[in-house]
């Protein structure tokens, strides 16, 4: 028997002028993009002849084939697109055969009888940004996701063998790879990206480019398409891009900083700026956001750093944080003050690292500040002095807790978190750590190559 899912677009002009678009630019493909738990691409693509029933919100896919979606007895899932994320690909059908352009939607994930899917990451994102609106704010949010480029062996397969030695900065010939940058800032200003600034980190092969900020859904979106256009253009070079967070042991590893305020709906106006203030033009609101972040910052921990090589980066010396605190000027505490006012006034959160979900890793940060906003959080006083050159003493005197030390302790931190919890909701609570405790068991149960090195010739 034939199912014909309900329609569940509700805005026919817009799709109606897709249509027309498509029809002129000569797409053949559209590309129904949706990110699973973990936050990797997937899609399903269609040809010409579905496209208007994919606009409709009427293609079904085997939600049971994606990790953390459903059940083999509740299989079938829809996807529902998202009209204002339509974008053409600056190229044609890769294959080379079929010829015309392909184009993408970023969907939402919906039960067959339309109703939304609890374990949708980009509608977790969704929810997080309706509570904040009915408390009168907006969240903005600017990501900078850094990334390696490496060689691929001569089969193929990436290695951790960089194109460059190149650091903070450098330019050519010492980085190799602005060529590919530049091609990959190209692609992301032709879909739509304002870029401001690209350029090599501080490590060999590590790369940032910068685009501008926005609202949190709009910013998630934008992550998602940044990393497959990187590691798309990178593949076109010849070059491996990796988004994971350690992949060289002795070096920086990548971080993706987020800066992010809040945005009153009444005016519009950036809630975090208080010209009143006289110690930092800071807003009661600002305060209470970050001592909302500090206090749900183990607890969301295993969110915005998701894998065992997070906990690589967490570690001193590395310019990556590792201590609840916040600072004006001092980039060695969890969030930083950057010294611009006005609209420009703002938090970083500099423990989220690239391999994060970008929808849940947002999700959870604003439902901690909006908790601290809600309860009236305060702070701790602001730390001036270098965290990493503390001894254990002072920073318990300073009262100064550390983030957990590895993905299993991050993991206990945030089932221990309520306001974490229901962020997620309960699908996506109990399927993440739950996929999340086996990868560390996994991991625990190796024997890896330094504790060979370590004990077989001397025990």
């Amino acid at each position: 028997m034939n199912y014909d899912p309900p329609s569940i677009n509700t805005d026919p002009e817009k799709a109606r002028r897709i249509l027309e678009t498509c029809k002129e630019e000569g797409v053949r493909f559209l590309r129904l993009q949706f990110t699973d738990v973990m936050g990797v691409n997937k899609n399903v693509e269609v040809p010409e002849s579905q496209f208007e029933k994919a606009l409709e919100g009427k293609i079904l896919f085997d939600g049971s084939s994606i990790e953390g979606f459903s059940r083999i007895e509740e299989s079938d899932m829809l996807l529902v697109p998202d009209l204002d994320t339509f974008r053409i690909f600056p190229w044609e059908d890769e294959a080379g055969l079929a010829g015309g352009a392909v184009a993408r939607l970023i969907c939402d994930i919906h039960n067959p009888d339309g109703s939304p899917f609890d374990g949708c990451p980009r509608l977790c994102l969704k929810r997080a940004v309706a509570k904040a609106a009915e408390l009168g704010y907006e969240m903005l949010a600017g990501p900078e996701a850094e990334f390696f480029l490496f060689h691929l062996d001569p089969e193929g397969e990436p290695t951790t063998r960089t194109h460059d030695q190149a650091g903070y900065f450098d330019l050519a010939p010492v980085d190799e790879a602005e060529p590919a940058r530049r091609e990959m800032v190209s692609v992301l200003t032709h879909l739509g990206f304002e870029i401001e600034a690209s350029h090599h980190e501080v490590a060999p092969g590590q790369h940032e480019i910068d685009f501008k900020y926005g609202s949190a859904l709009e910013t998630a979106d934008n992550l998602v398409t940044f990393k497959f256009v990187v590691r798309k253009v990178a593949r076109d070079f010849g070059l491996h891009a990796t988004f994971m967070p350690k992949p060289i042991f002795g070096i920086n590893g990548s971080g993706m900083h987020t800066h992010q305020s809040l945005r009153r709906l009444s005016d519009g106006q950036n809630a975090f700026f208080d010209p009143e203030d006289k110690e930092q033009q800071l807003s009661q609101v600002a305060r209470n956001y970050i001592a909302g972040v500090l206090a749900h910052a183990r607890g969301f921990c295993a969110v915005t750093n998701p894998t065992v090589n997070s906990f690589k980066r967490l570690v001193p010396g590395f310019e990556a944080p590792t201590h609840l605190a916040w600072s004006e000027r001092n980039r060695s505490p969890l969030i930083r003050v950057p010294a611009r006012r006005g609209e420009g006034t703002r938090i970083e959160l500099r423990m989220p690292d690239p391999s994060s979900n970008p929808y849940l890793a947002l999700a959870v940060q604003l439902a901690a500040g909006i908790d601290g906003i809600e309860k009236e959080m305060t702070p701790p006083p602001p730390v001036e002095g270098n965290v990493y050159h503390m001894t254990a003493e002072e920073r318990e005197k300073l009262g100064i807790k550390s983030l957990p030390g590895n993905l299993n302790e991050a993991l206990d931190c945030l089932e221990e978190d309520p306001v974490v919890c229901a962020a997620l909701g309960e699908h996506l609570k109990t399927y993440f750590v739950r996929a999340k405790r086996a990868e560390w068991q996994e991991y625990i149960a190796q024997v890896h190559g330094w504790e060979v090195r370590r004990y077989l010739s001397i025990i």
